[in-house]
C-alpha cells in the first residue's frame, strides 16, 4: 500500500514535469516572461491556478519547477549512491588503515554543521573560476555537486556495514575458495545483496536533496530566477502570504507531496 502510494505520488509529479512543455503550448503562455497587466489573477481556464506577482502562470511555473527540483533530487541521490557505495565497498573490502581513514573522513563530514556549510558553498562566486552562474543548467550542476559533497557519507557508512556482513557469509567464502576474483566477489555476491538498504537510502536521499535545494533557492542561493524551482517560488511568495496566499501554497504543497512520496517509497521498499 505505501509502496504503491509513493510510486503514484512520484509518478504524478514526474508526469507533470515531463508534460510541462505540452502544458505551456496548450495554455499559450510563457512562464518566464512577466505580464504586469495580469498580476494576481484568479484561477480560470486561461490560468488554471492563477498568476503570480509578475503575472506569470502559476501552473506552468509549478510544472517547470518540478523539472528542476526533481532533477536536482534524483541527480544528487544517484551521485551520492555511486560515490558512497564505492567508498563503502572499498572500506569494507580493504579494511585496516584504509577503512579507518575513510570512516574518519566520513565522521569528519558528519561533524560539520551541514546547513551553514551548504550556505557558504552555495554563496561562493563561481564566476571567479570561470563557471557560469545564473544559467539553469549551471545552477543545477552546482547545487548537485554541493549536495553530493555531504550526501555520500550516509550511503558510504551504510554500504560498508552491509558489505562487512555479507563478506563474512559462507557463500562468499565458498566463492573465494573456488577461485573467484575479488572483483567478481564484490560485483556478483556483495553488491546485489546490499541493494535493498541502499535503495531505501537513495529514496530518502531524493527527499533530502529536494528539501535542501528548496532551502537554498528560498534563501536566494540556489536556482536563480527567472528559472523556476519550488524553492524560489516560495521565496518570491513570502511577502504575499496574506495578499496572495495561493502563490505560496502551491509550491509548498508540491514539496510536501514529493517528500511524502519519497518517504512512502522508502518505507515500502524497507517492508
Amino acid at each position: 500500500m505505501r509502496l504503491g502510494l509513493g510510486i503514484a505520488l512520484l509518478g504524478l509529479l514526474a508526469l507533470g514535469a515531463l508534460g510541462a512543455p505540452l502544458a505551456e503550448a496548450w495554455l499559450g503562455h510563457d512562464p518566464f516572461t512577466p505580464d504586469l497587466f495580469n498580476r494576481f489573477t484568479e484561477a480560470s481556464p486561461e490560468h488554471p491556478l492563477g498568476t503570480d506577482e509578475l503575472g506569470r502562470d502559476l501552473l506552468l511555473r509549478l510544472l517547470h519547477g518540478a523539472r528542476v527540483s526533481l532533477a536536482v533530487g534524483v541527480a544528487t541521490a544517484l551521485a551520492a549512491l555511486l560515490l558512497g557505495t564505492a567508498i563503502g565497498l572499498l572500506a569494507a573490502w580493504r579494511g585496516g588503515a584504509l577503512d579507518a581513514l575513510l570512516m574518519r573522513l566520513a565522521d569528519g563530514m558528519l561533524a560539520l554543521p551541514a546547513l551553514p556549510v551548504l550556505v557558504v558553498l552555495a554563496a561562493a562566486d563561481t564566476g571567479r573560476i570561470g563557471l557560469p552562474r545564473g544559467e539553469p543548467a549551471a545552477d543545477i550542476l552546482r547545487i548537485v555537486a554541493i549536495l553530493t559533497l555531504f550526501g555520500w557519507v550516509g550511503v558510504a557508512r551504510l554500504a560498508r556495514a552491509a558489505a562487512i556482513s555479507v563478506l563474512a557469509r559462507d557463500y562468499v567464502r565458498a566463492a573465494r575458495a573456488l577461485g573467484a576474483s575479488e572483483a567478481r566477489v564484490l560485483l556478483r555476491h556483495v553488491l546485489p545483496n546490499i541493494g535493498a538498504p541502499l535503495g531505501v537510502a537513495t529514496a530518502l536521499a531524493v527527499a533530502g536533496a529536494i528539501l535542501a535545494e528548496s532551502t537554498l533557492s528560498f534563501l536566494g542561493l540556489g536556482i536563480a530566477p527567472p528559472a523556476a524551482s519550488w524553492g524560489n517560488m516560495l521565496s518570491n511568495a513570502q511577502e504575499l502570504v496574506f495578499s496572495a496566499p495561493m502563490a505560496a501554497v502551491w509550491p509548498g504543497l508540491a514539496i510536501l507531496l514529493a517528500v511524502a512520496g519519497c518517504t512512502l517509497l522508502a518505507d515500502g521498499l524497507r517492508r
